[in-house]
């Protein structure tokens, strides 16, 4: 009898060691850490899904204002694109804090280019890659959406040739201007508080960017999404919290304020641009209840 009772538990711890050896390991990407670029933060992780034909692919550009933050997050927040067969990377970028604009938008530019030459390796379909993220990933997701292709033919880093043009984007509490002549009769004083405005030109200071405003200027006005938009460009959904208080109630208020979603909501709906603007309580739409719906309508389309 404990010969037999021995045989059956040995068999058991090795079914089970079997078992967790088959399954794969939570959390962990199907490529990490992949160089997209020459310089140490541009890296990025991969899930690949499974299906018939190449996947589509949802990018996330993390947020904290262009000066922190990292691409690591729960699985659970994109399970449910795995499950839906569709691919998806998170990556990260340079920050302002050493490298003022354009370095942390033309990063993320630039891996969505580096993306779209494994496709073949990845299996990834070109022709529906869209973006998410919140806050400066949600300002950067919007400006590559609304933003001409930045895909240089002539380039002799092949990367380069690649089309920076993505499908749709859908971001939560995103600054549509980052210009600070335009959003504080926006917002009120409070929003020139945070210090992704100054930071994002290389001053440490709010008052050192107004004191040098003409220089800045082009960078302000270049890297500002509502200045981009116009009836041709790929469709985008937005959410936002629903404090309406005007002006801003402090700096972080400010800067993800809901009044960047109705400002750049007006200037779609005059110029026909397919733009959903989600504020509970405040404004909806009749298609989509949520930026998962609308990703998976837009991603999963024929």
């Amino acid at each position: 009898m404990k010969i037999v009772t021995s045989f059956f538990m040995v068999l058991m711890t090795a079914t089970t060691i079997l078992q967790a050896a088959e399954k794969p390991k939570q959390d962990a990407p199907t490529a990490a850490d992949v160089s997209y670029g020459p310089f140490a933060e541009n890296v990025l992780d991969f899930w690949q899904a499974e299906g018939e034909g190449p996947r589509p692919l949802l990018v996330y550009i993390h947020g904290g204002g262009w000066t922190g933050g990292d691409k690591k997050q729960k699985q659970a927040r994109f399970q449910p694109f795995l499950d839906k067969g569709i691919s998806y990377a998170a990556i990260n970028y340079r920050h302002t804090g050493k490298y003022p604009l354009p370095a942390p938008v033309h990063d993320a530019a630039r891996a969505i280019q580096f993306l779209r030459t494994k496709a073949d390796d990845w299996n990834i379909d070109t022709k529906h890659i869209a973006l998410t993220g919140g806050s400066a990933g949600a300002c950067t997701s919007m400006w590559l959406l609304l933003h001409d292709d930045l895909a240089d033919p002539d380039a002799k880093d092949p990367v380069l040739r690649e089309s920076t043009r993505v499908c749709a984007a859908a971001v939560g509490g995103g600054q549509v201007s980052i210009d600070p002549k335009v959003i504080e009769p926006w917002l009120g004083p409070n929003v020139l508080k945070h210090r992704m405005i100054n930071m994002a030109v290389g001053e440490p200071t709010m008052e050192g960017a107004l004191k040098n405003y003409d220089k800045h200027e082009a960078l302000y006005k270049e890297f500002s999404p509502y200045n981009h938009l116009d009836g041709n460009d790929p469709p985008l959904l937005m959410t936002y919290g629903n404090n309406m208080k005007l002006p801003s109630e402090s700096a972080g208020h400010g800067i993800h304020h809901p009044v960047y979603g109705v400002k750049m909501k007006e200037k779609a709906d005059a110029q026909k641009h397919e733009c959903y603007l989600l504020i509970k309580g405040v404004s909806k739409s009749d298609k989509y209840a949520n930026s998962q719906e609308f990703l998976m309508d837009k991603l999963l389309a024929p």
